[in-house]
């Protein structure tokens, strides 16, 4: 399998996300990074298997979260572009 790496945005943006939902609900945070983490293994396992979105970008949806990764399969690794929050400003990472 190949390693994840989070570009420096999309870490600041899980973490923004992960404080938001610890601070509506204790545990929740926590939550939200466990389905994260099953969704990074997920892609490890298989990387191919999520739709491309735009050029070479794939989306991996977060179960119970309206959030998703989109992440680009690069040969030697898995490079996490976005922890996009679904309902907000669709192309915001394009560029990234």
């Amino acid at each position: 399998m190949k390693p994840v790496r989070f570009l420096r945005p999309a870490e600041l943006e899980l973490l923004d996300a992960a404080q938001y939902y610890e601070i509506q609900a204790k545990g929740l945070g926590r939550e939200f990074l466990d389905k994260i983490d099953s969704a990074i293994l997920d892609i490890r396992e298989a990387p191919e298997r999520w739709p491309i979105i735009r050029s070479s970008i794939r989306r991996r949806l977060v179960h119970r979260f309206p959030y998703a990764l989109l992440y680009r399969v690069e040969p030697d690794e898995i490079i996490i572009q976005a922890t996009m929050h679904l309902r907000r400003r669709p192309d915001y990472w394009i560029g990234r």
